[in-house]
């Protein structure tokens, strides 16, 4: 281990290790337990943003990963510090997200003490992290960070949580960041073999209904490139994942979009239907899949993912080829012949027909959700990035909005964590400053963590902040209609709604809370209101042309429910449309 010529403290050699680690922000929060860290950050080589609450801190730096391709960074205090990160460490960890967390401890004297603001990070993040360390010597310190960046970019990328007690960040220390990084139990590094490519290039060539179905895999490997020159050449449909969305340009042809609970019918029905599934960076979860024994009952499945642990967990697939995305395109376009599959393509845009992705008004004079999706990509001429909450709005996005671009759909997939979308963001913007960022939210969701908004206004960050208020907790109400026989408990965000268990009123009654106008106006922020249709375009038009934060609340159809929808463990007959 190469050393200093002078000794630095720990918390030096933090800020130093973050610094060679290539860290352009770090967000966070600070506290007694890091405050040796942030006695150092003044004269950091990186940018600080404080957020508001420690979960805040984490989703800016997941949308600051998800945006930019490259980890985010985090640091918070120990106790409440730590464990108000589960949620965001989880988030991160399910879709796949480099991040790198550190967290103060107590000194190691007093671990195990009760001792003020103590918590077993280490035990409580285990299940919610790729890997995790607990420092105990500031000599530590250097290769830890190292290993903790190579762990979470290398193989599967997520979150890896470094725990530092308080006495190791005031220990003395010349170890100095290592030039490379040698896990000897960690090689996640695989290829496909030539036998592989082989069987793979004739399953392509020799398909008659083939499907490409694209998830968060494609664009975390760049392969998006791949994808496309892949599809083009032999003719095959491209359905994507939630977090696949952007991983081929929907404007195409061969674009059949969504798949899934939510997906379209063409991209539903063709899964079902096809005799060849070459399925990219996917983890094949209950939200796709419905009825598992009725999954592509059809198809030869070839299942590419750099995690070994993901093929034939929940689809048996007929060749699991464990290595990267891009490596295995780049290698077996060669061996694709082109081709054209007329009949195949024919009945997929009859599907499309039969059932587009449409929708039509409930009430006149009132904005219905999907009109103000579409508004947004009109607009911002498709090219913005966009960040979504969760519930029905964020379905709404995935459905109705052209999405071309990797990396410019951002969103809580696995976790399906509300609260996301504000503070990620943040951090998008933080990362693509060159970049028109939209956030799409509900009214649930917004006030989870609405407190972050100030951090855009303190940043001068230009972004967006569209919140779909519907009054309700969309999505809840959506499936207590559906399958609850309309017992919209607990679910109505309306004043009156909330007093008792109040059925959904005949009048469109807007007595909603917060105002969230006035809400972001006391963070800071400019805020405008849309009821009328005729002045939505307008209204987000002057928004998206800021040179600041401004949010536009939108009040929308109430009863609006979110369809093509396939519930959970049915199959694709059982798809509703209405």
């Amino acid at each position: 281990m190469k050393h200093f010529e002078q000794p630095v403290c720990g918390a030096q050699a933090i800020v130093d290790s973050l610094a060679k680690a290539g860290t352009e922000v770090l967000f966070g929060y600070p506290g007694g337990a890091v405050l040796d860290i942030f006695d150092k950050l003044p004269d950091a080589p990186f940018r600080f943003v404080l957020g508001r609450h420690e979960q805040g801190s984490v989703h800016m730096a997941d949308g600051y990963a998800r945006a930019t391709g490259k980890p985010g960074v985090v640091v918070v205090t120990s106790g409440p510090g730590a464990t108000n990160t589960i949620t965001g460490l989880a988030t991160a960890n399910m879709d796949g997200v480099p991040l790198v967390c550190i967290t103060g401890q107590v000194p190691i004297s007093q671990i195990g003490t009760d001792a003020f603001q103590e918590a077993d990070t280490i035990g409580i993040t285990r299940a919610v992290c790729k890997h995790n360390f607990l420092v105990q010597n500031a000599d530590e310190i250097p290769e830890t960070i190292a290993e903790a960046f190579y762990i979470a970019t290398h193989g599967k990328p997520g979150p890896v949580v470094i725990d530092v007690p308080k006495n190791v960040q005031k220990q003395l220390t010349k170890a100095q960041y290592p030039e490379r990084v040698s896990l000897r139990a960690y090689h996640p590094e695989s290829t496909a073999t030539s036998a592989q490519m082989t069987r793979l290039a004739k399953m392509i060539n020799e398909a008659q209904r083939p499907v490409i179905y694209a998830g968060g895999g494609v664009i975390a490997s760049g392969a998006t490139k791949d994808v496309a020159a892949i599809a083009r050449k032999a003719g095959i449909p491209v359905a994507t994942t939630l977090m696949g969305l952007g991983s081929f340009p929907e404007t195409e042809p061969l674009a059949l979009g969504l798949a899934g609970m939510h997906g379209s019918a063409a991209a539903n029905r063709a899964i079902d239907s096809a005799d060849f599934i070459l399925a990219l960076g996917v983890r094949f979860n209950d939200r796709v899949t419905g009825k598992l024994t009725k999954y592509a009952k059809h198809a030869k499945i070839v299942h590419v993912d750099c995690d070994p642990a993901s093929l034939s967990k929940n689809v048996r697939v007929t060749m699991g080829i464990t290595a990267d995305v891009k490596d295995v395109l780049t290698t077996v376009n060669s061996r694709v012949r082109k081709n054209e599959h007329p009949d195949w393509l024919a009945q997929i845009d009859a599907w499309r027909k039969e059932h587009p992705m449409a929708w039509k008004p409930m009430h006149p004079g009132v904005i219905m959700p999907q009109q103000v999706i579409e508004t947004i990509d009109r607009v911002t001429g498709g090219d913005a990035l966009l960040v979504t909450d969760v519930g029905q709005h964020q379905m709404w996005t995935a459905q109705f909005f052209r999405h071309n671009h990797a990396r410019h759909f951002l969103s809580s997939g696995g976790m399906g964590t509300m609260g996301f979308g504000i503070p990620a963001a943040i951090g998008a913007a933080i990362g693509k400053p060159d970049h028109k960022v939209v956030a799409v939210c509900g009214d649930g969701g917004a006030q989870m963590t609405f407190e972050e908004l100030v951090v855009a206004v303190e940043h001068k960050i230009p972004a967006t902040f569209v919140i779909i208020n519907n009054g309700c907790l969309g999505m809840v109400r959506q499936w207590q209609e559906i399958f609850y026989k309309k017992n919209y408990a607990d679910s109505i965000l309306t004043v009156k709604g909330r007093c008792k268990n109040e059925r959904l009123d005949q009048d469109l009654k807007y007595d909603y809370l917060p105002d969230f106008v006035k809400l972001a106006e006391a963070h800071g922020a400019k805020a405008l209101r849309v009821i009328d249709p005729a002045k939505l375009e307008p209204t987000l038009a002057k928004a998206v042309r800021s040179d600041g934060p401004v949010l536009v609340e939108v009040i929308v159809e109430p009863r609006a429910n979110v369809y093509p929808m396939q519930p959970g463990d049915t199959p694709v007959e059982g798809m509703i449309f209405q």
